[in-house]
């Protein structure tokens, strides 16, 4: 969870400075780019949560051997689908950039951004890999001092690479950059220095078609969570770019502002996956169920106080990234919408990680197409016909409600006999 304080804290470092230029389509530009950022999340999720969800199952089993066959094989399976990945992604940028939402605008500050993060997605994807599965083995902490390494890093390089070099939307993707890489080789380091049962030796790359399937079966609904969410952002920008570069550029620094809650709900949520999938595979029902309770727990109560605290707080905070009384009008209004259904998303995050952590991978994969896919595309078409502007903006709560009443709906079913 503090990994991830660390990370939301970067995520507003890098908008606070981007915003400081005064130049609202550069940051809309950068917001229209940061489905991409999304999408390498998600494709370093699915060896990364793939492999370490199979992992804790198999410590709970007691079947260490295994568990570096499982490691190695994601380790490098992720390096090679993302070498692949960096080809397609620079061959077909321009139609990529438009289904993005770029403009005339917006398009030269969102290559130039795109281009740099494309060219560096291996740091970025490969950082999941052994940053998730370290925290299976106990080494949390090891994670949190890679991850603050490299966030401070990116901190200190976003204004230096920004006002120092003027390199813009280029220099803030190549401090990320960076930054990653610095992450990606601590946590290497500390995988090599410190695990027991984990390694990433390439004489471990070879993995049972059982095993193969198991990473899959969970790696691939873990990753359609992150590939939703940029498809989510992807269909936000073009259904407010209608309505002006000025919303875009609200919204982008909403978002920013809506992770210091977010982030937190999802570093508590994955915080607990160990936990479930070990208590899951020990099939120990009774402290399954208290680890569920007190993730339920501190997820709502949590989001209940923060969303609380920054609806009230909301144009005072949008007013420290830009002094624009639109901007701060418009992206008040986004916070404070977003914010009504934040106890639902700690919800939301619950099931999904059960369900990945116990392998139920259709469960997880409803899920992950449901919040940002399926669920959010028909009520952002619904509402923003019936209610324009103030629809596409009420989408995201709507979906929030849907999605949590599946995930009950799905966990009842799925953990009645094991309950």
């Amino acid at each position: 969870m503090f990994s991830m304080i660390i990370s939301m804290v970067y995520n507003i470092a890098d908008t606070y400075f981007v915003a400081k230029t005064g130049n609202t389509d550069l940051v809309a530009g950068i917001t229209v780019s940061s489905p991409l950022f999304m999408f390498m999340l998600a494709i370093g999720d699915i060896f990364g949560l793939g492999g370490s969800a199979l992992i804790s199952r198999l410590f709970g089993q007691k079947r260490y051997e295994e568990s570096k066959h499982v490691s190695s094989f994601s380790f490098y399976g992720d390096i090679i689908f993302t070498i692949i990945l960096t080809v397609l992604l620079l061959v077909f940028e321009a139609p990529i950039m438009h289904l993005l939402g770029a403009n005339a605008q917006t398009y030269q500050y969102a290559a130039e951004f795109y281009r740099v993060l494309v060219i560096g997605s291996v740091f970025i994807t490969l950082s999941l890999v052994p940053g998730n599965m370290i925290r299976t083995e106990g080494l949390a902490v090891k994670s949190m001092i890679a991850t603050i390494s490299g966030t401070v890093l990116a901190i200190i390089l976003d204004p230096i690479f920004l006002f120092g070099f003027k390199w813009g939307a280029a220099g803030v993707a190549f401090a990320n950059v960076l930054g990653y890489a610095l992450n990606t080789g601590l946590l290497i380091y500390f995988t090599w220095k410190d695990s027991k049962f984990l390694s990433f030796n390439p004489k471990y790359i070879k993995v049972s078609w059982h095993h193969f399937k198991e990473i899959i079966a969970i790696g691939i609904p873990s990753s359609v969570t992150n590939f939703m969410q940029t498809f989510g952002m992807a269909l936000l920008n073009n259904y407010l770019v209608i309505y002006g570069n000025d919303k875009v550029a609200a919204m982008g620094i909403t978002q920013k502002v809506y992770g210091i809650v977010t982030l937190v709900l999802v570093g508590f949520a994955f915080g607990a996956q160990p936990l479930i999938g070990y208590n899951y595979g020990a099939k120990n029902a009774k402290r399954f169920r208290e680890v569920l309770r007190y993730d339920f727990k501190v997820e709502v109560v949590y989001a209940i106080i923060a969303s609380l605290i920054l609806i009230v707080l909301s144009p005072f905070v949008i007013k420290l990234f830009m002094n624009n009384p639109q901007i701060i009008a418009d992206g008040s209004y986004m916070l404070r919408v977003c914010l009504l259904t934040t106890p639902f998303i700690g919800a939301i995050l619950v099931y999904t990680t059960v369900f990945q952590s116990a392998g139920k991978g259709w469960s997880a994969l409803v899920m992950s197409i449901s919040r940002q896919g399926v669920v959010y595309f028909i009520s952002m078409v619904v509402m923003a016909k019936i209610l324009g502007y103030h629809g596409v903006v009420m989408a995201q709560p709507v979906a929030d409600i849907l999605t949590c009443v599946i995930g009950y709906l799905i966990y009842q079913k799925d953990f009645r006999k094991f309950k």
